[in-house]
């Protein structure tokens, strides 16, 4: 097991991404602390990790809240251990929109959630990482971040920012024993997020969505989906003793759409 006797936060972990990620964490030997919004979804993946035999509490919490990250943290030391991974993985999309249709309020809730939050986490994890001199940092950003896509400015955006984010935080924390790095996943057909997304640009684009998902996924070199476990395969091997050389680095999990 690559992540035997670690202690583990996931944010988003409720479903699709950070649902497979927190599995898979548990599966492999970690204690999870999953953490999002919707109870009755974190609630349901902790209990799927305690009948497979591992160990995990589930904490509902806004990211965006310092005083819920605050609480995150606290929580997993106490009832679990020290912090040894942090994945910021939650994120919401936003409005898909031109921006002069998109307001000041919606930017500044996608930036939260999806920049802010991973910010607020790493802030209280690193000192306790700092003087053990061992930690983690994973950051589940987007090809959105790399690529020219319409009407995802905010996300975009806030996806670029966690890239550059984790750079900064590698440059600070990896010579104090702490790697921090990114992953960017493509298209992730089977989520809820990507569903939905799919609807709406459908609806700018006035084409079925499933022409359009087709498309996008024709022009991948690998020409399917991405699947949700397929990025929490990478994800263990990036926050485990095997990448102990990689840090700093965003890491495309997309299929072969972007080159950067």
């Amino acid at each position: 097991m690559l992540l035997r006797g670690k202690t583990a936060i996931v944010t988003g972990g409720g479903r699709g991404i950070g649902r497979a990620i927190a599995l898979r964490f548990a599966a492999e030997g970690a204690a999870v602390l999953v953490t999002a919004r919707t109870v009755s979804e974190i609630e349901a993946v902790s209990a799927e990790i305690g009948r497979a035999g591992g160990k995990a509490i589930a904490v509902a919490a806004d990211v965006s809240r310092e005083e819920d990250c605050r609480r995150i943290v606290e929580t997993a030391r106490h009832e679990l251990a020290p912090v040894d991974i942090l994945v910021n993985n939650a994120g919401i999309f936003g409005p898909v929109e031109p921006v002069e249709q998109i307001s000041p309020r919606d930017w500044d809730r996608v930036l939260a959630v999806n920049l802010r939050g991973a910010f607020l986490l790493a802030r209280l994890v690193l000192p306790e990482m700092y003087e053990r001199r061992s930690g983690v940092i994973l950051n589940i950003s987007s090809m959105a971040a790399k690529a020219a896509l319409a009407c995802n400015a905010p996300y975009a955006a806030s996806k670029a920012g966690l890239a550059a984010l984790t750079r900064s935080l590698a440059a600070e924390a990896t010579r104090k024993g702490v790697r921090v790095n990114a992953i960017c996943p493509g298209i992730v057909a089977e989520t809820r997020m990507s569903k939905e997304l799919g609807l709406e640009l459908a609806r700018h684009a006035a084409q079925p969505a499933k022409k359009l998902l087709a498309d996008a996924l024709e022009g991948t070199l690998l020409g399917r989906a991405v699947k949700a476990e397929e990025v929490a395969a990478l994800a263990v091997f990036l926050v485990s003793d095997e990448a102990a050389v990689i840090t700093g680095q965003a890491v495309n999990a997309d299929g072969g759409v972007i080159f950067d």
